[in-house]
């Protein structure tokens, strides 16, 4: 069984914590590796390092960063069959879809670095008053920051965050998710390979209790936290309270809409990958449905054979189509939720009972005749369960699918402009028209309500990971005194 530890400062370190914690395959229900999980010693000493990197790390050219940024993206390029085989055994994603992941997060972590060479760091402007004055406004790195990450998407979450943190300056520590950090540790492995300055990039191993030590210990000035809205909020507070600045992505509850003149069956095969597609275990993940009643039944007919399609097995396997849940307690949260609903009136009308096999294993699901007084449609699930509810029109859709605490994302099914138009004012971070997922490396947006805070992508994610400084000039000096 391998045994992780953590990286500080160039080096590799056995944690000083006393609890072990065992990294389970989801597929096979058997450990694979091992690590201590790190206290507050851990995290001062990471912590420590980075601050002593940062000053030499800030005084490279950007380009520089920059190419040390694009050395470490393309090592992880050539290793990603790798990473995604160790995804695959941490959490259950099916290798091929993990592939598809990561090489989508590389050329997302090359186009965030290639801002830095636009971004103004340094800009200067004028205004109304005497001839020889001027100010400069200056973006200084903000120093140490902290990057903690979840258990769903271990590599793709480290590198959507990364690129303009370092690229900006600023050195970090990584602490993963305790259910899935082998992967991440493979990523530290390369950015070592490559000639990436000690100190600039850490990692500390393990729960909570060492992601709350990171996130309140005093020389950290960002929190970049993706996860669970209870533990986000905790986050918030050590953060508001030491005055400083973090970066929440949270829960989902997302929505489809889906107008009555678009092809139904079409549509539920797109819903139903967005809906299954890592076991539904994305933020993102399509967690509401609202399908207009003149097309309801080809629709739900459609989405039914699609869920079948959804090969359960395990992600070492080449013909899976749905690996596993994270854990037992992940599935427990998911069993729960359509339990609920059957027993609030809810049918199944594919999947909907956990198969007789090793391995954390669910179904694909279609729930029909669902309410808002149930869990599944209110609950974020993180599985793979699509609940359909039959709506009268359009602008009944938009009002349901507004009326959530959460408000990451959303898409609509649409071809009419009006419509189109209407989908815009949703109260969520981003919205897909006629396809889900997408957009370029010029997109920023921000969750909304329970889902987080803090604008992120493009020129927003280097605005949070610099401080600007405004130095006024006056071109002539006071003449001296007499």
């Amino acid at each position: 069984m391998d045994t992780l530890q953590n990286f500080i400062g160039g080096q590799w370190e056995e944690p000083v914590g006393e609890d072990v914690v065992a990294v389970v395959n989801p597929a096979t229900e058997e450990a694979f590796a091992q690590f201590r999980a790190g206290g507050a010693d851990d995290v001062d000493r990471a912590v420590t390092v980075a601050v002593a990197a940062q000053p030499e790390w800030a005084a490279l050219t950007v380009a520089r960063r920059v190419e040390l940024i694009h050395a470490w993206a393309d090592t992880i390029e050539a290793h990603a069959d790798e990473l995604a085989e160790l995804e695959c055994k941490e959490m259950g994603k099916p290798v091929g879809i993990g592939r598809s992941f990561i090489a989508g997060a590389v050329a997302g972590l090359k186009a965030a670095a290639d801002q830095a060479h636009t971004y103004p760091f340094s800009e200067t402007v004028t205004g109304p008053g005497p001839e020889g004055e001027r100010t400069d406004i200056v973006r200084h790195p903000l120093g140490v920051t902290a990057v903690v990450t979840p258990w769903n998407f271990p590599v793709v979450m480290v590198l959507g965050a990364l690129g303009p943190l370092l690229a900006a300056g600023n050195t970090v520590v990584v602490k993963p998710s305790e259910r899935s950090p082998v992967s991440t540790v493979r990523l530290l492995e390369l950015a070592a390979s490559v000639g990436l300055p000690p100190g600039v990039l850490n990692l500390v191993l393990g729960d909570g209790r060492t992601g709350a030590a990171l996130t309140e210990h005093e020389a950290v000035q960002l929190v970049h936290f993706t996860g669970s809205v209870g533990a986000g909020r905790a986050v918030g507070t050590a953060t508001g309270h030491r005055l400083i600045r973090s970066v929440l992505e949270l829960g989902g509850k997302d929505a489809v809409v889906i107008d009555a003149g678009v092809d139904p069956v079409a549509t539920a095969q797109a819903v139903a990958f967005g809906a299954f597609i890592n076991t539904g275990q994305i933020c993102t993940s399509m967690e509401r449905i609202y399908v207009h009643e003149r097309i309801a039944d080809e629709f739900v007919e459609a989405l039914v054979a699609a869920a079948r399609t959804f090969t359960i097995g395990d992600g070492l396997d080449p013909a899976t189509v749905l690996g596993p849940l994270v854990d037992a307690r992940q599935r427990d949260t998911v069993r729960r939720h359509v339990e609920d609903a059957v027993h609030k009136g809810a049918t199944v009308r594919a999947g909907g009972a956990v198969p007789e096999r090793p391995g954390y294993f669910y179904p694909a699901t279609v729930l029909t005749g669902v309410d808002d007084t149930m869990l599944v449609m209110t609950e974020e699930t993180f599985g793979p369960i699509a609940p359909v509810t039959v709506v009268a029109g359009f602008e009944e859709g938009l009002t349901r699918a507004a009326a959530s605490r959460y408000g990451l994302a959303a898409t609509v099914y649409t071809d009419d402009p009006d419509h189109i138009a209407a989908a815009a004012r949703l109260p969520v971070g981003v919205v897909w028209v006629n396809q889900w997922q997408g957009g370029g490396p010029e997109r920023l947006y921000e969750p909304a309500r329970d889902s987080g805070m803090g604008a992120t992508g493009a020129r927003a994610a280097y605005d949070a990971a610099t401080r600007p400084a405004a130095v006024h000039i006056t071109a002539t000096a006071p003449a001296a005194g007499l």
